[in-house]
């Protein structure tokens, strides 16, 4: 896990504990690699039998799980977001496959490219071992407030 950046060491904690907490994240074996610079992070997967098509290639499924999870993240760490009034939804995932991944290993960067009152706009690179881009994407984020649950 990489340098944090002066962000709050918990709130940094919260969001690697959040994110490692969910059942598919734990079956990618999920590394959260860099969530504490304001606009920016980095998640990782191993290249495994999880993350594999039947042809044995990194699964597109995954790549654009990777990219939501590393966008959503860089989004959550941009100024216009406060956690303790507002929900971040994802609004669009646009996926560009470039490629087959090499090595054993795929790392998403994300960073925010405009962070709005209600719209946060990210753009991620999904970089392979041999330090090749195998695709790219384009994520926006709507900001809600939260609401009472119904019922």
């Amino acid at each position: 896990m990489s340098d944090e950046g002066g962000a709050d060491p918990e709130l940094v904690r919260l969001m690697r504990e959040a994110y490692l907490s969910a059942p598919l994240h734990g079956l990618l074996d999920l590394d959260v690699v860099d969530v504490g610079r304001p606009g920016v992070a980095t998640m990782a997967i191993p290249l495994r039998p999880p993350a594999l098509g039947p042809t044995g290639q990194l699964h597109g499924g995954v790549i654009a799980v990777l990219c939501d999870l590393a966008c959503a993240a860089a989004a959550s760490t941009a100024s216009t977001y406060d956690a303790t009034t507002m929900a971040l939804v994802t609004a669009d995932l646009h996926v560009r496959y470039l490629g087959a991944a090499r090595g054993d290993r795929v790392r998403a960067d994300a960073r925010v490219v405009k962070a709005g009152r209600t719209l946060i706009v990210v753009e991620a690179d999904v970089i392979d071992a041999e330090e090749r881009v195998v695709a790219r994407a384009d994520f926006s984020a709507m900001l809600t407030p939260h609401r009472k649950p119904l019922g």
